[in-house]
């Protein structure tokens, strides 16, 4: 038997990641706590996930770190739904409901439900050494299979694949990386750059090979056992499956919202139906000075929408215009045009200014924090230096290795 909520006004949030946590905290600080339901998926309060791929795999000792104490937000008047996940919206009736049965009524409806792993659709989910890394759950999963076995095996040359090869290799792990495009991180960042994380991961000991071609999967029982590289047949203790992120908008497709590479939102974070937005990773849009559609997988963006979707829910008119920018243990999709490498202070250490014509236009930076927060400053103000001065500063998208 279902129990509706009946209060009005009900502000529900759902999703448990970073954009739900900030949104959280921004309603919070508007005194529109008591408003709030959040609606998790995970048993877990909303977390850090960048650290997942990092030191929560490399320390078993390591614990998640936790955005908000569970008193944080049961003293600020949200209500917690942990585990239990919402399965259905009803537009017209204004109700979400949840996988135990319960609905909940509201005013306003935010989808923060981010992403999903990639997987191969040859490959059945169930095998005991294929692991993809998305939650806690994946984390905790992996650090035990890594910790059973001395050879990995990552499927695809992408942030999350090349963090795990790097923190398996540090274990002292024999690592290979297959990537089938000509050079890694293809969509996200300058050949440049990527040569230089070609050179970092193979200096280490990776065996990192690109423009390859994998398949001829070999399974028995609930293991695989081998693949096929290149026409070679070579076997697999341990899969990781780093071959991208699929944005989470089933909820949001059946509901009939209009989706496009994720949940299309506008300016203020509203989707095709004005009482429900989308913030974070599933969220797509039109960027303001481009006119590009995006999807942007990165803490910032969650930050950076969710203070939108506060001044929306609150009836202001406060646009997203935020400036696209990450900081990644490796490396946005640079930009047509000139670019100009600006040494560092060791050879570790570098910026690449992207220009459009004469305008500087994206900047990566490696190892160069004093550069990372000059170019934000720069851009943020619009400002459009030569490519001589702008050597002087640099970069909103970082590659820190």
């Amino acid at each position: 038997m279902s129990e509706t909520d009946t209060e009005q006004g009900n502000i529900v949030i759902v999703g448990g990641g970073h954009a739900a946590a900030q949104l959280c905290a921004g309603l919070v600080a508007a005194g529109q706590g008591a408003r709030v339901h959040l609606v998790c998926e995970e048993a877990e309060l909303p977390y850090q996930r960048p650290p997942l791929s990092k030191a929560y795999l490399k320390n078993p000792d390591e614990a998640l770190q936790a955005h908000r104490a569970e008193a944080w937000y049961l003293d600020a008047g949200i209500t917690l739904h942990r585990a239990d996940p919402a399965v259905r919206i009803d537009r017209e009736r204004r109700s979400v409901r949840l996988r135990s049965g319960m609905e909940l009524a509201f005013s306003s409806l935010v989808l923060a439900t981010g992403t999903r792993a990639r997987r191969l659709a040859h490959l059945p989910e169930a095998l005991v050494n294929v692991a993809v890394l998305r939650t806690a759950a994946d984390a905790q999963r992996l650090r035990t299979l890594l910790d059973a076995t001395q050879q990995l095996t990552v499927l695809g040359g992408g942030f999350i694949g090349l963090e795990i090869a790097a923190t398996a290799r540090a274990a002292g792990k024999s690592v290979t990386v297959l990537e089938a495009a000509p050079r890694l991180l293809m969509r996200s960042v300058s050949p440049e750059l990527a040569e230089h994380v070609l050179r970092t991961h193979r200096a280490s000991g990776i065996d990192l090979r690109l423009g390859v071609a994998a398949g001829g999967f070999e399974i028995e029982g609930d293991r695989l056992t081998a693949l096929t590289v290149d026409g070679q047949r070579e076997l697999v203790d341990l899969m990781v499956l780093g071959i991208g992120a699929v944005p989470e908008h089933t909820l949001a497709s059946e509901a009939g919202l209009v989706c496009d590479n994720g949940i299309k939102v506008d300016h203020l974070m509203r989707t095709s139906d004005p009482n429900i937005l989308a913030i974070g990773d599933c969220a797509s849009f039109d960027e303001h000075t481009t006119g590009r559609h995006l999807r942007l997988e990165s803490v910032q963006n969650a930050n950076d929408q969710a203070r939108t979707a506060v001044a929306t829910l609150q009836g202001g008119d406060e646009p997203y215009r935020a400036l696209p920018w990450f900081w990644s243990e490796q490396g946005l999709a640079p930009v047509d045009g000139t670019r100009h490498r600006r040494a560092g202070l060791t050879d570790a250490s570098f910026s690449i200014l992207h220009y459009s014509g004469d305008r500087l236009v994206c900047v990566e930076s490696v190892n160069a924090p004093i550069d990372h927060m000059a170019a934000r400053k720069l851009l943020e103000a619009g400002k459009s230096p030569s490519p001589t001065i702008a050597c002087k500063a640099s970069t909103p998208l970082k590659a820190h290795l």
